[in-house]
C-alpha cells in the first residue's frame, strides 16, 4: 500500500477540501471502503470481485481520495498498471468488458467544480509521484453522472469525447404504450412464429447451474457468428469465461446478474446476458442459433422478451450497450455520450496522450477522422 496527501493549490477557492490520495494494490483491502457508495453497475462489487480475479496478470492500483483534513473518503477509482510497448499505463479495471468506467463516489461527497478540478489534479500529481514512474493515465468511457452524482474524473477531459457511447431505452409505467412504438419490429409476430416450434418458451436463469449452461450455449454460438464474420472472437477464453461465470455465481441469486435465453424442444435458439442495478439493465451480450431461426428473428426477439420480463419486475432504463448499430434505434435507444481523459505523466507518455487528443479532436469532425484514417490505413483509436 502506498499513501500520498496531495494538498490543495492556493488557487482554488478556500471551501475546496485538500485531497489525499491512498494506492491501495490489493482490490480485497479496497472494496471494503465506499461499499455503499454511489457506483454504476461496472463498479459492483460482484463485477469488480470477478474482475481482478480473472485478469490477474494486471496489477491493481486502487486510488482511494479523501479529504485530506477529516479522514473522510470522497471516492474509489478501480484501476490497474501494465506496460504496452514499453509505456506504463495506468487504466481502469476493464479490458474492454465493462460498458462504462466511473470512480464509485461516497454519498455525502460535495463535488463542486472547483472540488472536481481539484480531485483530478491531485490524482495526476500522486500517480506522478509514485516510484513506479508511470507514463501514462487512460480513462476511458466514462459517465458524466454516477447515480445522479457529477463525476469528478470527467472534469479533465470534453464531454463525449470517446468514440463509444450508451444507448438508452427509457420506459414508462405500461409496457403496452412501449410495444407500440416499437411495432414495426414486429416482435408480436417473431413471437408467434417462435411459438410454433414444441416447448417454446423464454426463461431466465433462476440458479448458478442453469446460468452457467446458458453462458456455455453462449460462448459457442458468440464464436460461430465472428467465425462467420471472419472476427476474432476471445470472450471464451480461459479469463474471459471464468469472469463471466464468476459474475453469474455472485450475482445470478440477487438479479444482479441477468441470463436469459429463448429455449424449445430443439435447443436454445437465442441467449443474452447483461447486468442489473436498480431500476437500470445493461444489455452485455447476447448470441443466437444461426440463420435458420432467422425468420423469427431471435436476436431481436430475445432482447425484447427480457426487457419486458424486467420491465414487470421495475426496470424503466434499459442500455443497449455501447456501439451504435442501427437495431438500437429501432429499439428507441437515444445515444448517451462518454468521456475519455488521457494524461501524460511523463515525458515518455507525452506523444501517446497527443496522440489520444487527436483522434479525440477528429471525432468532432467525422470527415476529417474518415480522411485521416484513409491516410493512415487504419482507424483512429
Amino acid at each position: 500500500m502506498t499513501f500520498l496527501s496531495v494538498e490543495q493549490p492556493d488557487d482554488l477557492v478556500s471551501s475546496t477540501p485538500k485531497i489525499a490520495i491512498d494506492f491501495v494494490r490489493d482490490w480485497r483491502q479496497a472494496a471494503p471502503r465506499l461499499s455503499a457508495g454511489h457506483r454504476t453497475a461496472f463498479q459492483h462489487c460482484h463485477w469488480l470481485d470477478a474482475w481482478y480475479q480473472a485478469f490477474h496478470d494486471f496489477a491493481p492500483l486502487i486510488a482511494v481520495i479523501s479529504d485530506a483534513a477529516t479522514g473522510k473518503d470522497i471516492a474509489l477509482v478501480p484501476m490497474v498498471s501494465h506496460i504496452r510497448r514499453g509505456i506504463r499505463i495506468v487504466e481502469f479495471a476493464d479490458l474492454g468488458v465493462s460498458d462504462n468506467n466511473a470512480p464509485i463516489l461516497a454519498l455525502d461527497a460535495a463535488l463542486d467544480t472547483p472540488a472536481m478540478d481539484a480531485i483530478g489534479g491531485a490524482l495526476v500529481e500522486a500517480l506522478r509521484a509514485l516510484p513506479d514512474r508511470f507514463d501514462l493515465l487512460r480513462l476511458r468511457k466514462m459517465p458524466a453522472q454516477v447515480s445522479g452524482k457529477p463525476n469528478p474524473l470527467v472534469a479533465m477531459g470534453r464531454i463525449g469525447s470517446s468514440s463509444l457511447n450508451g444507448n438508452v431505452v427509457l420506459m414508462g409505467d405500461d409496457y403496452a404504450d412501449y410495444q407500440a412504438s416499437i411495432k414495426r419490429m414486429q416482435m408480436p409476430r417473431c413471437w408467434r412464429v417462435f411459438d410454433r416450434h414444441e416447448g417454446a418458451r423464454f426463461e431466465i436463469a433462476a440458479d448458478v447451474a442453469r446460468a452457467h449452461e446458458l453462458l456455455d450455449v453462449m460462448d459457442v454460438q458468440q464464436q460461430a457468428r465472428m467465425r462467420q464474420l471472419g472476427s476474432r472472437f476471445v470472450l471464451n477464453d480461459d479469463a474471459h469465461a471464468r469472469f463471466y461465470r464468476e459474475v453469474a455465481r455472485r450475482g445470478v441469486a440477487e438479479g444482479y446478474a441477468v441470463v436469459t435465453a429463448l429455449v424449445c424442444d430443439e435447443g436454445t435458439v437465442a441467449t443474452a446476458f447483461g447486468v442489473r442495478s436498480g431500476a437500470t439493465y445493461y444489455l452485455l451480450r447476447i448470441s443466437h442459433g444461426g440463420n435458420s431461426w432467422s425468420s423469427c428473428s431471435p436476436g431481436l426477439l430475445v432482447i425484447e422478451r427480457t426487457m419486458a420480463a424486467l420491465h414487470a419486475e421495475g426496470v424503466r432504463r434499459f442500455d443497449l450497450s455501447i456501439g451504435n448499430q442501427d437495431y438500437k434505434r429501432r429499439f428507441g435507444a437515444e445515444r448517451v455520450p462518454l468521456t475519455d481523459v488521457s494524461v501524460a505523466l511523463s515525458w515518455r507518455g507525452a506523444p501517446f496522450a497527443w496522440r489520444d487528443h487527436a483522434a479525440q479532436g477528429l471525432r468532432r469532425h467525422p470527415a476529417v477522422a474518415a480522411l485521416a484514417a484513409r491516410v493512415l490505413g487504419k482507424g483512429i483509436r
